[in-house]
């Protein structure tokens, strides 16, 4: 049976949908390594505003605060 199912696989091999297949795997790498590169940029911006974030400007919510609490008036 295996080889009845090699044979007819092999059988409708298209190289033209090998190369489509190829060209497309090449293109989402491309565009993984391109979005993991903007993470990086981005944590790094990240970590650059933290540190110079001064804490004693940072809003702390008062315990037992709601969220309409903390809703724009």
């Amino acid at each position: 049976m295996a080889k009845a199912l090699l044979g007819y696989v092999s059988s409708q091999y298209d190289p033209r949908e090998a190369a489509r297949f190829a060209a497309e795997n090449r293109a989402l790498r491309q565009q993984l390594a391109d979005l993991q590169s903007l993470v990086r940029r981005l944590q790094h911006e990240n970590d650059l505003l933290t540190d110079r974030l001064d804490p004693s400007e940072l809003l702390v919510p008062a315990q037992g605060a709601t969220v309409e609490d903390m809703q724009p008036v």
